[in-house]
Parts: structure tokens; sequence; C-alpha cells
């Protein structure tokens, strides 16, 4: 098991191996897909994100609102291969990592090593676990979007898998 603090490093990224467990601490923004578009409709248009997205970590979520004397509810990340079509852009903006659920397209897989981040996944149905990670939550942009707002989170240990990285892809591994 090993700990990675956010924003992640290069060198961070090099000495990851693919299938190895991680908890993952700092800040992580949460964006699914009305938030992706319309962060590719600002950048369409000229205009700054309203994250800076150079070593940031995106985890595809919508989280379920906090109940009371609860920091968030339940935050379980969402299918990735759906932010597919806004991915590679995100990445060769020099995006640190992306947290999801499931695989990604070939075209992500090829920004991820052409800029070497990489993907981790994390376990569907785990979304209270996760929810015990977060530490503290702000709604950054787009609030009328709700659940699917972008979210600033501080986690502490947030467990996931390093799924994709260089050319090796957690979904593809053959027994031998």
């Amino acid at each position: 098991m090993k700990i990675i603090n956010l924003p992640i490093s290069k060198s961070d990224i090099k000495d990851l191996k693919i299938g190895e467990e991680v908890f993952l601490s700092g800040t992580i923004y949460t964006a699914r897909d009305a938030a992706h578009k319309r962060m590719e409709d600002t950048l369409n248009r000229g205009e700054k994100l309203p994250i800076e997205i150079e070593d940031a970590c995106i985890y595809y979520a919508g989280p379920c609102p906090a109940k009371p004397g609860q920091v968030i509810g339940s935050c379980g990340p969402t299918t990735s291969s759906r932010m597919d079509a806004y991915a590679p852009r995100f990445y060769d903006l020099k995006m640190g990592c992306v947290i999801g659920k499931g695989p990604v397209g070939q075209a992500v897989k090829e920004a991820i090593k052409r800029n070497k981040s990489c993907y981790f996944a994390a376990t569907g149905g785990a979304g209270a676990l996760i929810g015990s990670s977060i530490k503290k939550v702000s709604v950054v942009a787009y609030e009328d979007l709700g659940a699917e707002s972008i979210k600033k989170m501080e986690v502490v240990d947030l467990p996931a898998i390093v799924a994709v990285k260089d050319d090796e892809d957690i979904f593809n591994i053959k027994n031998k």
C-alpha cells in the first residue's frame, strides 16, 4: 500500500505499478459529464477554467448531500468512459490524475502516456467508505448543477488502485 500526497508529482507517478493499491490524501476536485462539458465550452471560448487544472486530481463523482453532522454523503465514482470525450484535452493541459470507475478509451490511454499521468480506479459501490475519507468540501464552480457541480474536497487516505499508466492498463492485463 502506497500513500500519495496530492497534487501528485511526476516522480510519484513514475514509481507507481499497475494494480498497486494507494491511499490518496490532499486536494481533489469532483467533475462529471455536465461540468466537463462546461469546462470544454469555457476552453473553446478561450476563457480560463474555474479550477487550476495543472497537476490537479479530478474525481469523476457526483456526491450525495451530507446528512446532519457529516461533511458529505456517499461519494462513489462515476463510470470514467463517460468523460472520454473530454479527458485527453485535460491531460494535455497537464492534469495530474483522475479517479474514476471502469476502463477508459484508447485516446485517454494515449493522453495519459503522452503526459506521464495516470488514472486511478476507485471501487464502485464503496461510496460510503470513500465519503469517510473526505474531510472538507466546498463548491467552486457551476453550483446550479447540484451534485454535478465542481467541488473542491480535502481527502485523507482515499483508497484507489493504479489502473492506467504508460502502456499498461489493469483492465487488459492477461494472466500469464
